[in-house]
Protein backbone atom coordinates (compact mmCIF):
# COMPACT_ATOMS: atom_id res chain seq x y z
CA UNK A 1 0.00 0.00 0.00
CA UNK A 2 1.08 3.55 -0.88
CA UNK A 3 1.92 5.52 2.44
CA UNK A 4 -0.12 8.83 2.81
CA UNK A 5 2.39 12.02 2.49
CA UNK A 6 2.00 13.92 5.35
CA UNK A 7 0.72 17.96 6.18
CA UNK A 8 1.82 20.07 3.16
CA UNK A 9 2.18 23.69 2.50
CA UNK A 10 2.77 25.57 -1.05
CA UNK A 11 1.45 25.20 -4.30
CA UNK A 12 -0.16 21.64 -5.53
CA UNK A 13 -0.73 20.33 -9.30
CA UNK A 14 -4.32 19.97 -8.41
CA UNK A 15 -7.03 22.02 -7.15
CA UNK A 16 -9.59 20.74 -4.43
CA UNK A 17 -11.97 20.45 -7.25
CA UNK A 18 -10.13 18.21 -8.93
CA UNK A 19 -9.48 16.00 -6.03
CA UNK A 20 -12.90 15.37 -5.35
CA UNK A 21 -14.17 14.63 -8.56
CA UNK A 22 -11.53 12.37 -8.88
CA UNK A 23 -12.46 10.52 -5.47
CA UNK A 24 -15.94 10.44 -6.41
CA UNK A 25 -15.09 8.72 -9.78
CA UNK A 26 -13.35 6.41 -8.33
CA UNK A 27 -16.42 5.57 -6.04
CA UNK A 28 -19.41 7.27 -6.65
CA UNK A 29 -20.74 5.67 -3.60
CA UNK A 30 -18.20 7.23 -1.54
CA UNK A 31 -18.88 9.28 2.00
CA UNK A 32 -18.35 12.35 2.19
CA UNK A 33 -16.32 11.96 5.40
CA UNK A 34 -14.85 9.19 3.08
CA UNK A 35 -13.61 11.91 0.28
CA UNK A 36 -13.18 14.42 3.57
CA UNK A 37 -10.22 11.97 4.38
CA UNK A 38 -8.99 11.32 1.20
CA UNK A 39 -8.56 14.85 0.17
CA UNK A 40 -7.21 15.81 3.04
CA UNK A 41 -10.08 18.56 3.41
CA UNK A 42 -13.08 19.51 5.88
CA UNK A 43 -16.38 17.79 5.34
CA UNK A 44 -17.78 21.48 5.06
CA UNK A 45 -15.45 22.09 2.34
CA UNK A 46 -16.53 18.57 0.35
CA UNK A 47 -19.78 19.77 0.77
CA UNK A 48 -19.16 23.19 -1.31
CA UNK A 49 -17.36 21.67 -3.95
CA UNK A 50 -19.60 19.18 -4.39
CA UNK A 51 -22.30 21.99 -4.64
CA UNK A 52 -19.95 24.52 -6.70
CA UNK A 53 -19.57 20.64 -9.13
CA UNK A 54 -23.54 20.10 -9.36
CA UNK A 55 -24.72 23.53 -9.37
CA UNK A 56 -21.97 23.54 -12.94
CA UNK A 57 -23.16 20.39 -14.29
CA UNK A 58 -20.26 18.51 -13.84
CA UNK A 59 -21.73 16.15 -11.00
CA UNK A 60 -24.99 14.88 -9.82
CA UNK A 61 -26.46 12.64 -7.26
CA UNK A 62 -29.72 10.90 -6.33
CA UNK A 63 -29.94 10.34 -2.85
CA UNK A 64 -31.49 6.63 -1.90
CA UNK A 65 -31.72 5.90 1.89
CA UNK A 66 -29.48 7.19 3.44
CA UNK A 67 -26.70 6.64 0.75
CA UNK A 68 -25.93 9.40 -1.82
CA UNK A 69 -24.48 7.55 -5.50
CA UNK A 70 -22.94 10.18 -7.63
CA UNK A 71 -22.53 10.46 -11.58
CA UNK A 72 -19.60 12.57 -12.96
CA UNK A 73 -20.61 14.24 -16.65
CA UNK A 74 -17.56 12.93 -18.49
CA UNK A 75 -18.49 15.11 -21.51
CA UNK A 76 -18.89 18.37 -20.04
CA UNK A 77 -15.90 20.84 -21.06
CA UNK A 78 -13.38 21.74 -18.24
CA UNK A 79 -13.77 25.65 -17.52
CA UNK A 80 -10.40 27.59 -18.06
CA UNK A 81 -9.67 28.27 -21.39
CA UNK A 82 -5.98 27.07 -21.10
CA UNK A 83 -8.13 23.73 -20.71
CA UNK A 84 -10.22 24.77 -23.97
CA UNK A 85 -11.83 21.59 -25.38
CA UNK A 86 -10.69 18.90 -22.76
CA UNK A 87 -13.57 16.61 -21.27
CA UNK A 88 -13.78 15.63 -17.60
CA UNK A 89 -13.18 12.45 -18.93
CA UNK A 90 -9.61 13.51 -20.08
CA UNK A 91 -9.07 14.47 -16.66
CA UNK A 92 -10.27 11.77 -14.79
CA UNK A 93 -8.56 9.50 -17.10
CA UNK A 94 -5.21 10.52 -15.28
CA UNK A 95 -6.77 10.73 -11.95
CA UNK A 96 -8.37 7.73 -11.23
CA UNK A 97 -6.93 4.21 -11.60
CA UNK A 98 -8.64 1.91 -13.89
CA UNK A 99 -11.02 -0.85 -11.85
CA UNK A 100 -8.81 -3.86 -13.81
CA UNK A 101 -5.33 -1.74 -12.08
CA UNK A 102 -7.22 -1.48 -8.76
CA UNK A 103 -7.95 -5.12 -8.48
CA UNK A 104 -3.74 -6.11 -9.55
CA UNK A 105 -2.55 -3.43 -7.16
CA UNK A 106 -4.74 -4.84 -4.74
CA UNK A 107 -4.52 -8.08 -5.42
CA UNK A 108 -0.37 -7.57 -5.10
CA UNK A 109 -0.48 -5.63 -1.88
CA UNK A 110 -2.67 -8.46 -0.40
CA UNK A 111 0.18 -10.98 -1.59
CA UNK A 112 2.51 -8.40 0.20
CA UNK A 113 1.27 -8.42 3.33
CA UNK A 114 1.21 -12.28 3.27
CA UNK A 115 -2.76 -12.20 3.59
CA UNK A 116 -4.74 -15.10 2.26
CA UNK A 117 -7.83 -15.37 0.35
CA UNK A 118 -11.23 -17.69 1.86
CA UNK A 119 -9.23 -20.74 1.12
CA UNK A 120 -6.53 -20.18 2.79
CA UNK A 121 -3.96 -20.53 -0.05
CA UNK A 122 -1.43 -17.38 -0.60
CA UNK A 123 -1.83 -16.03 -3.74
CA UNK A 124 -4.87 -17.34 -4.85
CA UNK A 125 -6.92 -14.90 -7.26
CA UNK A 126 -10.03 -12.69 -5.14
CA UNK A 127 -13.33 -13.35 -4.95
CA UNK A 128 -13.41 -10.36 -7.16
CA UNK A 129 -11.79 -11.98 -9.98
CA UNK A 130 -13.11 -15.63 -9.64
CA UNK A 131 -16.56 -14.43 -10.04
CA UNK A 132 -17.28 -16.94 -6.30
CA UNK A 133 -18.81 -13.99 -4.14
CA UNK A 134 -17.96 -10.46 -4.03
CA UNK A 135 -17.49 -7.25 -5.69
CA UNK A 136 -14.20 -5.44 -7.41
CA UNK A 137 -14.89 -2.88 -5.09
Amino acid sequence: MVAVPGSHTGWTFLTNHARVLAAIADNPNIRIRDIAAHCRLTERAVQRIISDLEQDGYLSHTREGRTNTYRVEPDKVLRHPAEAGLTVAALLSLLVRDETDRIVRDETDRIVRGETDRTGEPGDRPASLTGTGGTSR
